[in-house]
C-alpha cells in the first residue's frame, strides 16, 4: 500500500509539473513577446570588420535602447487569463565585452552581464563568440576591404516582475490576476546561437570604416512565472515555443579608431520579424 501512495505522489507531481509547462504558437501574442525581447539580447559584432594581431586585446562596452513592443501582443491569453503584461522592464541594455586577437585572423569574444538590478531587470548573461576576418583584394589597396564570418551564442536568464508588477496587484478579487501583496519574481531565458556574414570598407586613412552584414538567429527563449497569491497558491508556469525559431537578421554601422588606440562606433541591427535596434559601442586597444 505505502508504495502504490508512493507511485500516486509521483504521478500526481509529475501531472502538476506538465500543467505547469504551456507550449505556444509563434503567431501568439506569447510567442511574438518571447521573440521580441530576444532581439536586443543577440551578441552582434561591436566594431566594423578588422584582422586584430595575435595577442591583442579590446576592452569594450555596448549600449542600446530597447523599443517598447505593439501593445496589442502584450496581451496575454494563450497560458493566463487575458491581461496586459509588464514587459518593459528596463529602456536600455548594455553589457561589457572582450576580444582577443589570434592566429589566422581569428578573434574570441566573450561578454558577462553580472546580477546587478538595471532598473527593474536584473540580468545575468554570458555571451560569446568567435570569428575569422580576411582581407579582399577588392578595390584600391588602400581601401581596406574585409570580410568577417562570425559565429556567437548567448544564455542566462533575466529576472523582474512582469507578469504581477507591484502596480498590477489587486486584493478584492481572488479570482483576478494579481491576487497578492508581494509582486511576482519572473525569469526570462533568452537563449539563442546564431552566425552572421559582413563585408567592410575603409577608405582612405582608414580612421573610419562602414561595414554591413546579414544573419540568422537560431531563439529558443522561453519564461517562468514566478506568482503566489494571497491565498498561498504558487504559479510555476513556464511558457516556451512549440520548437526553436531562426530569425533573419540585418545590421550596419561604422566604426572610427581614435589615435589607434580608441573606437567608437554605431550600428542599426534588425531583426525583421521582431525589432531594429540602434546601437552604440566604444572601446580601448591593447596591442
Amino acid at each position: 500500500m505505502r508504495r502504490g501512495l508512493v507511485i500516486v505522489v509521483i504521478l500526481l507531481a509529475a501531472q502538476q509539473q506538465a500543467a505547469a509547462q504551456c507550449r505556444v504558437k509563434t503567431d501568439s501574442n506569447e510567442g511574438k513577446l518571447l521573440a521580441f525581447y530576444t532581439a536586443p539580447i543577440v551578441f552582434s559584432m561591436a566594431t566594423a570588420p578588422e584582422e586584430m594581431r595575435p595577442g591583442s586585446i579590446r576592452i569594450g562596452a555596448e549600449g542600446e535602447y530597447i523599443p517598447k513592443p505593439d501593445p496589442a501582443i502584450e496581451q496575454t491569453g494563450a497560458c493566463f487569463t487575458q491581461k496586459s503584461e509588464n514587459t518593459s522592464l528596463s529602456p536600455v541594455f548594455g553589457r561589457p565585452r572582450i576580444t582577443v586577437g589570434g592566429p589566422f585572423g581569428l578573434a574570441l569574444e566573450a561578454a558577462y552581464l553580472p546580477p546587478v538590478t538595471i532598473a527593474r531587470a536584473k540580468p545575468n548573461l554570458f555571451s560569446f563568440a568567435v570569428s575569422r576576418a580576411h582581407h579582399l583584394a577588392i578595390g584600391p589597396a588602400s581601401s581596406g576591404t574585409m570580410l568577417m564570418v562570425r559565429v556567437h551564442g548567448t544564455f542566462g536568464n533575466v529576472k523582474g516582475a512582469i507578469t504581477c508588477p507591484r502596480s498590477a496587484l489587486q486584493q478584492t478579487s481572488p479570482t483576478s490576476p494579481c491576487y497578492g501583496t508581494n509582486p511576482s519574481r519572473d525569469t526570462f531565458h533568452p537563449d539563442m546561437f546564431g552566425g552572421e556574414i559582413a563585408a567592410g570598407i575603409a577608405p582612405g586613412a582608414r580612421r573610419i570604416s562602414f561595414y554591413a552584414g546579414v544573419g540568422a538567429n537560431r531563439i529558443d527563449p522561453h519564461f517562468q512565472v514566478g506568482f503566489t497569491d494571497g491565498n498561498g497558491g504558487v504559479d510555476m508556469t513556464q511558457v516556451e515555443l512549440e520548437k526553436p525559431l531562426t530569425r533573419g537578421s540585418v545590421f550596419g554601422g561604422a566604426t572610427a579608431v581614435l589615435r589607434q588606440v580608441l573606437d567608437v562606433g554605431v550600428q542599426v541591427y534588425s531583426v525583421p520579424s521582431d525589432a531594429t535596434l540602434f546601437r552604440l559601442n566604444g572601446g580601448i586597444r591593447f596591442r
